[in-house]
């Protein structure tokens, strides 16, 4: 039998902007619970979930870590959460499978740009919401412009519960105004004294308590007709009225902590296993199908893959929460993805970098596996014959991008092997091998999450690396008609090899008019893979060219579009029409004919004006309302036309277009010139014409690398 039913197992995750305290909160609230005997601290580098080297060095987390703690009869499942913004998919994945959300505040700061991005994440999964104002020992800390900031952000569904009698070195005492009583700490924190309110904080404690009540039952007509009546709640009443209201995203209760001091944790744990819902009393789960998915213990096993990491000397420890049924160690899971059949070879449960092996794990609960051979992030495994598919996971798209070698000759195969299993463990870190660009890409959320990157590739693969800036893919076409002619001919001994073709190149547009220069005998339209059109007309009239030599030049012109003449890149939007040549008996065949087809190609090309193209983004940045003028200057100075200004929330969001070529190293420069406080999104438009001096200096460039390859 499992230690804890469904019923008795909370998931919650902690939240957060960098410095929130949330690392600081897990270790208390392992502490209370009595799983640890010392606490760890961030400066000593010895925490329970900041147990990586890379953590350690840099004194923030970096990656999510499940533990666990045993409450009062409860388990409590702990997800805690990195606070910077390049590591959202670590937040995003970790409330997939969370029941509860707690959003540290920091009271010296309010709210952060880091919590109102999570915050669009938590609405988006509807997921139940404590907000925990933290450090009020610190002098600075100003309790009542946090609330105020936390109304004017998030709405007046944040009700207090919690308020400090005082704040800075003084603080040791909260006032509950959902108990009505006081808790007063000694100066080591832990288990408080429970103490009448103060006569002197009587009155605004009995406000706070009437605001709490009339937000319950204005969400529960029961609870308001209870409330009219008795012109009261009991304290049961009002649990289970935010209990429904925080399940319906209606309702945030806020508390109070200082999590170095240890002060306030075992009351919220207490609200989290009394209040917080579990699993089974959330709402039930749907298939990509749109079947429900009932948590319930008795029902069919059914587990989704959230997060993989991989461990030295072991491998890959999968992670995942129970939606359905009880999963037991040797049972037989088939992958709804792959159709694999898994053995479950052994559980744990996960405390930081420590597993505990056991033996099953019921509906609602979180843990661990080993060695899911076939089994990857976003994979739901199930009962076989029952087709359960959990929607998947949508991870942000990324923001940046640069090129990676290696430092070393014959390493590319471990570089490769490496960049996969960075790819396996972090669904945000994209990689692209880029044919066009003969570069190996990396694709990630910023500057952090790239050195995080590096830094595992360097440590953990012994690999010597080095980044560089990617090239841009741009695109070369033409602005007017051009006509051109070339002769191949060749005589070695024997037979020689000649061809003749005569064509006319033209710029392509969508619902241009046939030719009417020439006698049109036939037409492709070729779809080009990197976009736009070519459009290949047979004029050849009196049988100049045989037809069977077409094909020929068209896979000529075609080699010269994947390499155009003025910089080497893809060619688009082409019209060419084949109007004239000359053929021999003997010489002709198809290597003559593409040649001459290339080269009256690359000739017409450079006589049609011809244009260098470069891709557009479209470029959303989120910031405050105080620096949209230093970051639209730094816009500007990007070639960035921006095209409007809208207010979202409290932020003000700036839109503009910005050639890709100008957002090399823009994570770094907003996250300057900001100071970690804005945010910003890019997508592909379109390719428009570059400027005439950086087409100039294109050309110049490419004529100048051609040279020394060739030499």
């Amino acid at each position: 039998m499992p230690e804890f039913d469904t019923s008795h197992v909370k998931n919650i995750v902690l939240l957060g902007h960098a410095g929130s305290g949330k690392t600081t909160l897990a270790e208390c609230m392992l502490f209370e619970a009595g799983l640890i005997t010392r606490r760890g601290s961030i400066a000593e580098r010895n925490t329970t979930g900041d147990y990586h080297e890379l953590e350690q060095d840099r004194g923030n987390s970096i990656f999510s870590k499940l533990l666990h703690t045993k409450w009062r009869g409860y388990k409590i499942n702990i997800i805690d959460t990195p606070g910077y913004d390049d590591f959202v998919g670590e937040v995003i994945s970790a409330l997939k499978v969370a029941d509860t959300g707690v959003m540290l505040l920091n009271a010296m700061m309010g709210v952060e740009v880091g919590t109102d991005i999570i915050w669009e994440y938590t609405d988006k999964f509807k997921t139940p919401m404590i907000f925990a104002v933290n450090k009020l020992d610190d002098d600075k800390a100003d309790f009542d412009k946090t609330v105020r900031d936390a109304k004017a952000h998030f709405g007046n569904n944040v009700v207090v519960v919690q308020y400090p009698r005082q704040t800075g070195a003084g603080f040791h005492e909260i006032i509950d105004v959902l108990r009505m009583t006081m808790y007063k700490f000694n100066n080591t924190g832990g288990k408080p004294e429970k103490l009448a309110i103060p006569d002197d904080e009587k009155a605004k404690a009995d406000e706070l308590h009437k605001e709490l009540i009339e937000a319950i039952a204005s969400n529960d007509e029961s609870l308001m007709e209870k409330y009219f009546d008795q012109g009261e709640l009991t304290e049961d009443e009002m649990k289970n009225g935010l209990k429904k209201a925080m399940i319906n995203h209606d309702l945030f209760p806020l508390f109070c902590l200082s999590a170095e001091r240890n002060m306030g944790s075992g009351r919220l744990m207490g609200f989290i296993d009394n209040v917080c819902p579990s699993a089974n009393e959330m709402p039930p789960q749907k298939t990509k199908k749109g079947d429900t998915l009932t948590c319930d213990a008795n029902g069919p096993a059914c587990i989704f893959i959230y997060k993989t990491i991989s461990e030295p000397h072991v491998g890959e420890l999968s992670f995942f929460k129970v939606y359905s049924g009880t999963v037991k160690s040797g049972m037989e899971l088939e992958n709804e993805t792959t159709g694999v059949t898994e053995k479950i070879t052994q559980l744990f449960l996960v405390e930081g970098n420590k597993r505990t092996a056991t033996n099953e794990l019921v509906a609602g609960d979180i843990g661990a596996t080993l060695k899911l051979k076939n089994t990857h992030v976003n994979n739901t495994l199930h009962t076989k014959g029952k087709n359960y598919e959990l929607p998947p996971i949508e991870f942000p798209s990324p923001n940046m991008t640069v090129a990676i070698e290696t430092l070393k000759k014959g390493e590319e195969e471990k570089l490769s092997q490496a960049l996969h299993q960075l790819r396996e463990e972090d669904p945000t870190l994209l990689v692209e091998v880029s044919s066009e660009l003969k570069q190996t890409l990396i694709h990630c959320q910023g500057d952090m999450h790239l050195a995080v990157a590096k830094w595992k590739i360097e440590h953990q693969h012994k690999l010597d690396v080095k980044f560089s800036k990617p090239k841009i893919a741009y695109r070369e076409t033409i602005r007017k008609m051009a006509d051109a002619s070339y002769r191949h001919k060749k005589q070695s001994g024997g037979a020689g090899q000649f061809g003749e073709v005569y064509m006319r190149i033209e710029p392509w547009y969508d619902g241009m008019p046939e030719p009417t220069e020439f006698n049109v005998r036939g037409r492709d339209t070729h779809d080009l893979d990197w976009g736009g059109k070519l459009v290949f007309y047979n004029c050849i009239v009196g049988g100049a060219i045989d037809a069977r030599f077409l094909p020929s030049i068209l896979k000529g012109v075609m080699e010269k579009m994947h390499n155009g003449p003025l910089t080497g890149s893809y060619a688009r939007d082409i019209r060419v029409s084949v109007y004239d040549g000359k053929m021999h008996p003997v010489d002709s065949n198809d290597i003559s004919f593409k040649i001459a087809g290339l080269q009256a190609f690359r000739t017409a090309f450079q006589q049609a004006d011809p244009q260098i193209l470069e891709p557009i983004y479209h470029v959303e940045v989120l910031c405050p309302d105080d620096l949209t003028g230093a970051v639209m200057g730094d816009l500007q100075s990007r070639r960035a036309i921006v095209e409007g200004i809208d207010s979202e929330g409290h932020f003000q969001k700036i839109l503009a277009r910005v050639p890709l070529a100008e957002m090399d190293g823009y994570s770094s420069s907003l996250r300057s010139i900001t100071q970690g406080r804005a945010r910003f999104t890019m997508n592909f438009v379109a390719y428009e014409a570059v400027p005439f001096d950086l087409q100039r200096k294109l050309i110049d460039e490419y004529s100048k690398t051609a040279k020394e390859e060739y030499a």
